[in-house]
C-alpha cells in the first residue's frame, strides 16, 4: 500500500514524498482513513510506529478543505516539550505546501514569542497543559473553535500527573469535535479516560504493547555499580558506534556521567528537566548533527523523540517499570533501520531485568565483550522491596566485643548534651519573644503618643478660628465695615501739646530749638501712619520754621 491509497490530497502526498516516506507504518494505514472520515481514534502502538504521521496527515486535510481561518482549530496536547517541539515540526514538514499555519506553546521559556504567534492567528497548535492552561487564563487564546483534539503519549501523560489539567483543558473546548488519542499503552487508567473522551471510536492497534522493534539487537552487561562509567567509555570507544543515546535514572548522575565522557574525549551532553530548554534544545541539536556523540538523558527523553540514525542505546540504569525499557530501546532501530540496545545490571537491578525479561517473553542475551564483568552475582535481601520502590535497609556491620557498650555511652552522652542545647534553645527563644512582646507595646505606645499629639495639632487652627470669628462679630469704629453698617465713628486723637524749651540737640550748639505743633495733614497718626513723625522748629535770629 502506497499514500496515495490512503487518499490524501496532492500537496500531502508531495510533501511526504519530500520528506521521504513512500509506503504507510501498520499504525497509519489503520488510523488515516478513520481519522479523514471524521471519526473518534484509538491508536495503540509502540514507539517509532509513526504514529505522528498517522493524525497529522489527516488534520492537514481535513483543515486545507475549508481553507485558513487563523483561528486554532487543531489542538495537540502532549506532555513533554521535545515531543511538542517535534510533533510541530511534523506539522510544518508534512503542510509546507498548504496554507495552514502551525504554532507551538510550552513552558519553561519567555511566553513573548508565543503571545506574538497567537496574534497573529493559527490553525494548529500544540501545547503541553502547564503552559496551554496559563495562556488560556490570561485570555490570550481561544479554544471555542477547536475541531480536532489529539492526545498524544496519553500513558505518559498520566504517569506525570496530567490527568487534572486534562481535564480542566476539556472544559474549555466545544462539546462537538473530533478526538483522538495516541498512547503506546493502554493501562486502566488511559482506558478510563478513553471512555470519557472517545465516542463510537474506532481502535487500531499495529504492534502488542510488550514487543519492541524485531531489528534491536538487545545485550545485556552484568557489572558492578562502580565500573559502569568505565564499560560506557569502553563500549564508546569503538568507532563503530556513532551515536548513543545513554539513559539513567537521576539528573544528578546524568550531569556526572556527562562530565566523566567529556573528560576521556567523548563529546557528550546531559538533558533532563532541571536544564533550561534552550540548553536541552542545543544539546539535541548537537547530538542530531553530529557534534555530539553521546547523548545522557533521563526517562524525560524516552517518548517520542525521533532520532535518525541513532545507533546505540545504552541504559546505564534499568527502569523499574518494564515498559519504560521498551520506550527506551525504541529510540533506535526507527523506520525499520537496524539499532542496538546495550543494559548494565548490576547486582541489585536483577529483578528488573527478571521483570523486562518476562514482559519481552524471552532472555535478553549477555554481551560477550565486557572487560569490567560482575565480581558480586549475589542479589541482596532487599532487592524485591526495592523494585517495587521501598527503600533498602542498610546492612548491619559486625563489631568488636565490648563495641556495643562503648557505642551505647556514646549516644547516651550526645544525647545528653542535645537535650541540653535543646533547653538553651528553648529558655533563649522565650527571651526573645518577651522581648520581641515589650519591643511591640513600646511601639504601639509610641504610636498613639504620635496619633493624639497629631489630632491636638489639627485641633489648634480650628479653635483659633472660631475665636477669631467670635472676635470680628462687632465692626471696628472707623472702618469701611463700620460705615457700611451705621457703627459710630471712632473719636479722633486730641493734637500733641506745643513742646517749647531747648531740643534734645541743645547741647550740641549754642543754637536754640523750639519745637512746634505739626500741620493739620499730620495730626491724625492713626489715619495716616508713618515710620517717623515730622518736626518743625524755630532756629534764634530768623524767626523762620524750619522742617
Amino acid at each position: 500500500m502506497t499514500f496515495e491509497n490512503l487518499k490524501l490530497v496532492k500537496p500531502i502526498l508531495d510533501a511526504l514524498r519530500e520528506t521521504g516516506y513512500t509506503t504507510p507504518t501498520p499504525i497509519q494505514e489503520q488510523a488515516v482513513p478513520p481519522a479523514l472520515a471524521g471519526r473518534d481514534v484509538l491508536g495503540c502502538a509502540r514507539t517509532g510506529t509513526g504514529k505522528t504521521c498517522a493524525f497529522a496527515a489527516p488534520i492537514l486535510q481535513r483543515l486545507s478543505a475549508e481553507g485558513s481561518r487563523r483561528r486554532i482549530r487543531a489542538l495537540v496536547v502532549t506532555p513533554t516539550r521535545e515531543l511538542a517541539l517535534q510533533i510541530d515540526e511534523s506539522f510544518r514538514l508534512y503542510g509546507r505546501h498548504l496554507p495552514l499555519r502551525p504554532a507551538v506553546i510550552f513552558g519553561g521559556v519567555s511566553q513573548k514569542p508565543q503571545e506574538t504567534a497567537l496574534r497573529r492567528g493559527v490553525d494548529i497548535l500544540t501545547a503541553t497543559p502547564g503552559r496551554l492552561l496559563d495562556l488560556a487564563g490570561q485570555k490570550l487564546l481561544d479554544l471555542s473553535s477547536v475541531e480536532i483534539l489529539v492526545l498524544d503519549e496519553a500513558d505518559r501523560m498520566l504517569d506525570m500527573g496530567f490527568i487534572h489539567d486534562v481535564k480542566r483543558i476539556l472544559k474549555l473546548l466545544p462539546e462537538k469535535r473530533q478526538t483522538m488519542l495516541f498512547s503506546a499503552t493502554m493501562p486502566p487508567e488511559v482506558m478510563g479516560l478513553v471512555n470519557e473522551l472517545l465516542h463510537d471510536y474506532v481502535r487500531v492497534e499495529a504492534d502488542p504493547v510488550s514487543s519492541p522493534v524485531e531489528v534491536i539487537r538487545q545485550e545485556v552487561c552484568f557489572v558492578d555499580k562502580g565500573n559502569k562509567s568505565k564499560l560506557l567509555i569502553h563500549i564508546l570507544s569503538d568507532p563503530s558506534v556513532s551515536s548513543a543515546l545513554v539513559f539513567l535514572r537521576t539528573k544528578h548522575g546524568a550531569n556526572k556521567v556527562a562530565r566523566e565522557l567529556g573528560a576521556a574525549g567523548i563529546a557528550a551532553a546531559a538533558i533532563h528537566g532541571n536544564k533550561s530548554q534552550s540548553a536541552r534544545q542545543a544539546a539535541l541539536e548537537g547530538f542530531k548533527n553530529g557534534t555530539l556523540r553521546a547523548l545522557v538523558a533521563t526517562d524525560i527523553a524516552a517518548r517520542g523523540l525521533d532520532i535518525h540514525d541513532l545507533s546505540h542505546v545504552v541504559n546505564y540504569h534499568l527502569p523499574n517499570v518494564p515498559e519504560t525499557y521498551v520506550h527506551r530501546i525504541g529510540r533506535t532501530g526507527r523506520a525499520g533501520k537496524g539499532g542496538v540496545a546495550i543494559s548494565f545490571a548490576e547486582a541489585e537491578e536483577l529483578p528488573y531485568l527478571k521483570d523486562i525479561e518476562k514482559l519481552l517473553g524471552r532472555k535478553v542475551p549477555v554481551r560477550e565483550d565486557n572487560p569490567y564483568p560482575m565480581k558480586n552475582f549475589s542479589v541482596p535481601k532487599d532487592a524485591p522491596a526495592k523494585a517495587a520502590g521501598a527503600v533498602p535497609a542498610r546492612p548491619r556491620r559486625a563489631r568488636a566485643a565490648g563495641a556495643d557498650e562503648a557505642e551505647r555511652a556514646k549516644r547516651a552522652a550526645l544525647k545528653e548534651a542535645h537535650r541540653e542545647q535543646d533547653r538553651i534553645n528553648k529558655e533563649n527563644a522565650v527571651a526573645r519573644k518577651a522581648e520581641r512582646a515589650a519591643h511591640a507595646a513600646q511601639q504601639e505606645a509610641d504610636a498613639a503618643a504620635r496619633h493624639a499629639a497629631k489630632a491636638e495639632k489639627a485641633a489648634r487652627p480650628a479653635a483659633g478660628k472660631a475665636a477669631g470669628e467670635k472676635r470680628s462679630a462687632a465692626p471696628k469704629p472707623g472702618t469701611k465695615r463700620a460705615a457700611r453698617t451705621g457703627a459710630p465713628a471712632a473719636p479722633k486723637k486730641a493734637p500733641a501739646a506745643k513742646r517749647t524749651g531747648p531740643g534734645r540737640n541743645a547741647e550740641r550748639g549754642p543754637a536754640r530749638y523750639q519745637q512746634t505743633a505739626p500741620h493739620d495733614h499730620q495730626k491724625d497718626s492713626t489715619e495716616q501712619p508713618s515710620l517717623m513723625k515730622p518736626y518743625y522748629i524755630t532756629l534764634p535770629g530768623d524767626g523762620k520754621r524750619r522742617r
